[in-house]
């Protein structure tokens, strides 16, 4: 594990204990047992979490790198359900042991302080239940993204303001300083994303200068900058694209980038029309204005220079970072052997088939298509990815190999179950999450 991972998890554990402290440092109140103050560490520890929450979104690159941002959005998913939790707990405890600390649940009747913990508590559990069952509620993409800000700004003032209310553990004047710090703190992160950051990216635009149609109705958008390119870019990154809307807004969607940093100044990004984003930007005309924020993202041979080759796995639209990095092979001249695994419902889907076979040919790169749905004269691979088919394609000498993959869940998580039956170590094993937002 790297310096900078173990730092920035210390860090994280250090953000959640704070709040500890002032409880720690606080007068306990007389004739409550340890389970109500066990209750109090429960609300203490949930507004932590949620304040880490905004820490773990404003996309700083220097915290994001060690892990990848998609590893960090992921957290930041299963975080957020463990703070509901948490502040269900709280609130369970004083409602079942301790009811009368609650008041009255009335919000008309009720004190301001605890009306205001209860609103809350109410958003960050429609924040939360918004977010997991976003497709099945119908809710379009930036609907969502408006909703989503709105409940966790809400939901987090109304938690300090609960508990400077309530003024348990936060009387003295030291405990006050502490929360007003987390207070500004959570105050400049949102300014940041919000409004900081907007601003870098409306001072360096992009224009939209080719769009390339190509097989299984994926579209290639050739974006120029207009100011900056981007810096430290790595084969196999990804960025946030804005498409003709103020970068103040929140209609922005993450996509990989296809092409390699060799093939640069310029970005490639690939997009298959899945959702309400993409079938828009698909048909964007030449010209268009974009804003670009990136890259980031560890999904990169670059990350392992001392691998001896490489095993590749994409479905469907997730091949768009690993063209990236075949892209970046082909420019370095680099001979390293490489296999690639390519699954896809019919030929027509095979969206870089042609690419793919001028690639074959101009470095040590190995190409196996399989078809869910094959054509009449097919000889290749059939059905879906398993053990058998890699072990048919497989080298026998892959000791050093590192493996990609990236597709839809179910295919990757067969896909690494086949591979350590194979004798993969899991460490040697890279995944894209490919449906993150």
């Amino acid at each position: 594990m790297s310096l900078k991972i173990i730092f920035w998890i210390a860090a994280a554990f250090v953000a959640v204990a704070l709040p500890f402290l002032v409880l720690l440092s606080g007068e306990r109140v007389e004739g409550h047992a340890l389970l109500f103050d066990f209750s109090m560490g429960l609300g203490f520890g949930a507004l932590a979490l949620a304040s880490l929450q905004f820490a773990l979104t404003a996309r700083f690159r220097r915290m994001t790198h060690p892990f990848g941002v998609d590893i960090i959005y992921l957290f930041h998913r299963y975080l957020a359900i463990g703070a509901v939790a948490v502040m269900l707990g709280h609130f369970a405890i004083l409602y079942i042991w301790y009811e009368p600390a609650l008041g009255v649940l009335n919000p008309l009747e009720a004190r301001w302080e605890l009306t205001s913990g209860r609103v809350a508590l109410g958003c960050f559990i429609v924040l939360v239940v918004s977010s997991e069952f976003r497709k099945w509620l119908k809710l379009e993409y930036e609907l969502w993204r408006y909703l989503h800000v709105a409940l966790a700004v809400i939901g987090f003032g109304a938690a300090v303001a609960h508990v400077l209310g309530v003024g348990r553990f936060t009387a003295a004047a030291d405990q006050r300083a502490l929360w007003l710090g987390v207070t500004l703190g959570w105050l400049v992160l949102l300014l940041w994303v919000r409004l900081g950051k907007p601003w870098k990216q409306r001072n360096n635009p992009w224009k939209v200068v080719d769009n390339i149609e190509r097989h299984g109705g994926v579209h290639s958008l050739v974006f120029e900058p207009q100011g900056r390119a981007l810096s430290k870019w790595k084969p196999g990154q990804f960025v946030w694209l804005t498409l003709e809307n103020s970068p103040f807004g929140l209609r922005e969607h993450p996509y990989t980038i296809s092409n390699a940093p060799e093939q640069g100044p310029n970005i490639m990004l690939s997009i298959k029309p899945l959702g309400d984003f993409s079938e828009r930007a698909v048909g964007t005309e030449k010209g268009a204005t974009a804003y670009i924020d990136g890259p980031y993202g560890v999904f990169s041979i670059d990350s392992h220079p001392d691998a001896t080759g490489f095993v590749l796995i994409a479905g469907g639209v997730g091949i768009t970072p690993i063209m990236s990095n075949l892209h970046a092979m082909q420019a370095r001249n680099d001979r390293r052997p490489a296999v690639l695994f390519y699954a896809n419902s019919s030929w027509d889907d095979a969206a870089f088939r042609d690419e793919l076979e001028t690639l074959s040919g101009q470095i040590d790169l190995k190409v196996v298509h399989i078809l869910e749905e094959t054509p009449d004269d097919w000889d290749g691979e059939e059905g879906y990815l398993d053990k058998e088919i890699m072990e048919r394609h497989l080298p026998a000498d892959r000791k050093g190999f590192r493996y990609f993959l990236c597709g839809p869940t179910p295919m990757t998580d067969a896909a690494r179950k086949a591979l350590t039956d194979l004798g993969a170590p899991l460490t040697h094993i890279d995944s894209e999450i490919f449906d993150m937002v």
